[in-house]
């Protein structure tokens, strides 16, 4: 559907009956102010409504904002954000002024009833991230919650985000995906975190950060197999980058090279064909305990395989290596 001004002769069309149409009241309408020659003055014909405005931000290109968030932005009494400084270098960009609050991980629980207090009072607040839709691994979701609880009008004016970004360009199945947000920084950590979603028969999400990159991807291959993937860098950005490849190999190319700048998205394909043969089921199950613990060998064998865990925790027993003796 098309967004933007209609002309006097389009809006004021008449009726069968010789009346003029009311205006579609959804319609965007051009102001006449400073601003409105970037095509970033826009604002439909009724008023910003208070409450809480979770507000979508560009994740790299600042083209990629919509001009409902710039109307909601221009129109709240506050803005939260998790970091001042990276929040008013955006609204400098398109000439909004408005009182910044940090609200942040560091300080949500003191800073939340402050806000909720706020809100029921009538104010019109807006929740932003640095980057991408708020909430998304980002602080937010309890005031959310809270507001909601309250009976406080919640709403969104939805852009960008990273994740899906990166699906969109992986060329990996995206019908069915799980985000994961960031793993935990320790290996052993990480693993056993796969592990529970190994079985999953979608298209999987993670973000990362520079410096853990190589070692996730590793992981990754380890406890996944050797599945298809891609790593999204600097996108929407003029040297966006998507490499794909096989976990273990990008967990080489990675592993070679100085860790890339800024954070990452990794995609990951679905598993392969549920294995049901005695045979490839020992296979997979004496690489599993090669990595792991038996009891998460037999957890990943069992989302992989939708075999019962009582079963395959037998056959893990009889297969374990037995201990030397003295």
């Amino acid at each position: 559907m098309r967004q933007g001004g209609r002309s006097t002769s389009a809006a004021r069309a008449v009726s069968g009956k010789g009346k003029v149409a009311a205006r579609e009241p959804n319609r965007l309408t051009p102001r006449s102010k400073p601003g409105a020659e970037r095509g970033t003055d826009w604002a439909p014909p009724h008023p910003l409504e208070p409450g809480l405005h979770l507000v979508a931000t560009p994740i790299g290109n600042l083209g990629d904002i919509t001009l409902r968030a710039l109307w909601v932005l221009r129109g709240v009494d506050r803005i939260l954000c998790e970091d001042t400084r990276v929040t008013a270098r955006l609204l400098a960009h398109y000439g909004i002024d408005k009182p910044l609050t940090a609200y942040h991980d560091h300080n949500a629980d003191r800073v939340r009833p402050t806000v909720l207090a706020a809100l029921r009072q009538g104010e019109t607040l807006a929740l932003v991230s640095d980057a991408g839709t708020p909430l998304v691994s980002d602080p937010g979701y309890k005031l959310v919650r809270d507001a909601v609880a309250e009976g406080i009008s919640v709403t969104t004016a939805p852009g960008p985000s990273a994740a899906l970004t990166a699906l969109i360009l992986s060329g990996l199945p995206p019908d069915r995906f799980f985000f994961a947000g960031f793993l935990p920084p320790r290996s052993a950590a990480r693993r056993k975190a796969l592990a529970a979603w190994a079985g999953l028969d979608a298209t999987l999400i993670f973000f990362e950060g520079p410096s853990r990159l190589a070692g996730s991807l590793a992981d990754m291959a380890a406890v996944l197999g050797d599945r298809p993937a891609a790593v999204g860098r600097e996108l929407t950005k003029r040297h966006e980058e998507l490499r794909r490849g096989t976990l273990a190999s990008l967990a080489a190319s990675y592993g070679a090279e100085p860790a890339p700048r800024g954070e990452l998205v990794i995609v990951i394909g679905p598993p392969e064909a549920v294995i049901t043969e005695p045979a490839d089921i020992d296979t997979r199950l004496d690489a599993l305990l090669a990595q792991h613990s038996l009891r998460d060998a037999v957890a990943v064998l069992a989302a992989e395989t939708g075999l019962a865990r009582g079963e395959l925790y037998g056959r893990a027993l009889a297969r374990r290596p037995k201990a030397a003796g003295p």
